[in-house]
């Protein structure tokens, strides 16, 4: 799936996150949420998945622009 068919959750495309380098949240049009983060190493997850972080500021902005 292309970023292009996702809708973006948080971030303004500006400034620091011009470049679509930060953390994000997305939707796909399937309704699931699609994190963009960095890559961490808390724990060795199953095999296909992977842990990332983000801050809880993005989550709190994510929860707005749904609605919830």
């Amino acid at each position: 799936m292309a970023r292009e068919e996702l809708t973006r959750l948080t971030g303004n495309g500006n400034g620091e996150c011009s470049q679509n380098d930060c953390p994000n949240l997305y939707r796909s049009e399937s309704g699931s949420i699609i994190v963009q983060g960095d890559v961490s190493n808390a724990f060795q997850p199953p095999q296909g998945e992977a842990l990332v972080e983000i801050p809880e500021a993005v989550l709190r902005e994510a929860v707005r622009a749904l609605g919830w």
